[in-house]
């Protein structure tokens, strides 16, 4: 029993000089500014990504006060006349909200649906394969689309289905088959856009999965291979499921922009085609038209702030949803 008033030897820790326990000191916190001085040279290689997302993503938020304002040039951001919600009645009254609403999240689901599955089983077929020189080989070629812009790719695709001279009517009149107008079609364009985007994207996404297959012991596999499993038991019981984490977590980031579309894409593939705007017009594309060709400025605002509103939403509750299931897949 210990004596009165002395402390639980638990709580005391060796003292060099007597021998003695001395009583372990509580942890004292410092504060922000303390661990600033302690750590500056470490703040100021941080301070640049700091400033960065100050001036280009936080002070252009002040922006946002368009979506309720009718802006003319003459009063400026702030002294234009105060409209509220006049600019996202006209969105919502038109029914082009729900047009543009829906093919943007559509498609969205689209490329991170396919382009999660290919992306991953391009970096298993990777991770399997054996061939030194062949396995670099085909990494590179796969991670080639990627340094691709987008100019060149809508070059690329106007010279394949132009009506007149593109390389697969011009192939079809070999073959004595009728000519394919592809930009008068709408409904083909949701596949070729949706190959597209797979074809660029699959190289730079299956490295990310590559490097978490990298990173998972070798011992696993080794007992796997011990107990008699197959190259796809392997994949589906040790793989798979431990790179799971960096699957979810890059579905979440995705998830946020989810009514972002891919304005590059859409746009280089289809530029001002009205033909095709049923069944390919977007968020970012329709954003684009209301700036410059009427200068709805405010219009365009309402949009943009309707579409941020909305991904902040959706990754809340997928978040919660996904925290519900398994905390530690949640990002917060």
């Amino acid at each position: 029993m210990n004596a009165v008033g002395t402390e639980p030897a638990s709580n005391r820790l060796p003292d060099i000089e007597t021998g003695r326990g001395s009583i372990a000191p509580k942890p004292k916190n410092r504060g922000l500014l303390y661990e600033m001085k302690k750590n500056k040279v470490l703040f100021l290689m941080l301070l640049p990504a700091v400033i960065w997302f100050i001036v280009f993503a936080y002070f252009p938020m002040t922006g946002l006060v368009l979506a309720f304002k009718n802006y003319n040039y003459t009063d400026g951001i702030f002294n234009s006349p105060w409209v509220g919600f006049d600019n996202f009645k006209f969105l919502f009254v038109s029914g082009a909200i729900y047009r543009i609403t829906t093919n943007t999240i559509v498609y969205n689901f689209v490329f991170i649906g396919l382009g999660t599955v290919t992306q991953i089983a391009a970096a298993v077929f990777l991770s399997e394969m054996t061939g030194k020189y062949f396995k670099k080989l085909s990494q590179s070629l796969m991670f080639l689309p990627y340094f691709i812009s987008y100019v060149l790719l809508g070059a690329f695709v106007y010279n394949i289905f132009n009506f007149e001279f593109g390389s697969l009517n011009t192939l079809l009149k070999t073959f004595n088959l009728a000519p394919m107008d592809a930009y008068g079609t709408p409904w083909i364009w949701k596949y070729i856009i949706s190959c597209f985007y797979l074809w660029k994207w699959i190289g730079y996404g299956s490295i990310i999965y590559l490097a978490a297959i990298m990173s998972i012991n070798s011992e696993y596999y080794e007992a796997g291979r011990m107990d008699g499993a197959t190259v796809f038991q392997e994949i589906r019981y040790i793989t798979l499921p431990l790179i799971m984490p960096t699957v979810v977590i890059l579905f979440l980031f995705n998830i946020g922009s989810l009514l972002r579309g891919q304005f590059d894409l859409f746009y280089q593939l289809i530029g001002d085609n009205g033909n095709l705007f049923e069944a390919t017009d977007i968020i970012d594309t329709y954003v684009f038209r209301a700036l410059t060709r009427s200068f709805d400025i405010g219009m365009g605002s309402a949009v943009g702030f309707y579409q941020s509103v909305f991904g902040l939403l959706l990754v809340v509750t997928v978040n919660y949803i996904i925290k519900k299931i398994n905390s530690d897949y949640a990002l917060f």
